[in-house]
């Protein structure tokens, strides 16, 4: 008698990476990049579907045309109903009419997609096991910005050999990082908690220190830290918002 076939647990990849001094370039040891972060398969749609919502976000929504009610102009009749041999009109801003307002025409609205916070969390860690695969994963000890120099980081980026476009994550408090970097046309700096899966995906080289590297334990602590945010923002809505919302 045959058996049902048994799904298998997906085979996660380790990838060890070179741990690097910013301002030499040697190597200082080797990190281990977690496999549920940095080895998992790419799913290639949801990776489509969360970079399209993020996109569709950055819109402004901000285009506008104005309708026959809001055009300037065409409050009399152009001419009289019969007699004239012309076709029956009643304004000159009406949308067939040169300086008519416009006929189902754009109007300001958000482009906004809801996306589960599940499969944000997905195209993220597909984008960063699609670099690390390439080892487009740069990992630094720290970084050796005693005050805000642009030239060193040019210099750093030089013995990193990093080229084209680079994605360096930095912690907010980290001042003379970011304002060492922020002159780069090349190069973009984010936070730990802004890592997204587009800005990953469209840059040549990611760039972590030690303290800013992913891992799934900080994933989950995050996600724990939202659940009770929401949980709390929940709470202190009165019964007749909370009746609303449920009958949305």
């Amino acid at each position: 008698m045959a058996t049902a076939p048994v799904d298998e647990a997906p085979v996660l990849q380790v990838h060890t990476v070179t741990v690097r001094n910013p301002s030499s370039g040697r190597k200082t040891g080797s990190v281990d990049l977690d496999p549920e972060v940095f080895g998992i398969e790419p799913n290639v749609a949801v990776l489509h579907q969360v970079v399209t919502a993020q996109l569709a976000a950055r819109r402004r929504g901000t285009q506008n045309t104005k309708t026959r009610a809001e055009v300037r102009g065409g409050g009399g009749k152009p001419w009289r109903q019969k007699g004239t041999g012309r076709a029956r009109h009643g304004s000159t801003r009406n949308p067939q009419w040169r300086g008519g307002g416009v006929a189902l025409g754009p109007k300001p609205r958000s482009y906004r997609q809801r996306t589960p916070r599940k499969m944000i969390r997905l195209a993220l860690r597909s984008a960063l096991s699609d670099q690390a695969r390439d080892e487009k994963v740069i990992v630094v000890d720290r970084w050796r910005f005693e005050a805000p120099r642009t030239k060193e980081a040019i210099a750093a980026l030089s013995a990193l050999k990093l080229d084209g476009k680079v994605l360096v994550v930095a912690d907010r408090d980290q001042s003379e990082v970011w304002k060492s970097f922020r002159n780069l046309q090349q190069v973009h700096l984010i936070s730990p908690g802004e890592l997204n899966a587009y800005d990953v995906l469209v840059s040549d080289s990611v760039v972590f220190t030690l303290d800013t590297l992913p891992t799934s334990a900080s994933a989950e602590s995050e996600d724990e830290a939202a659940d009770q945010v929401t949980g709390e923002a929940a709470n202190d809505e009165g019964p007749g918002e909370a009746a609303d919302e449920g009958e949305i």
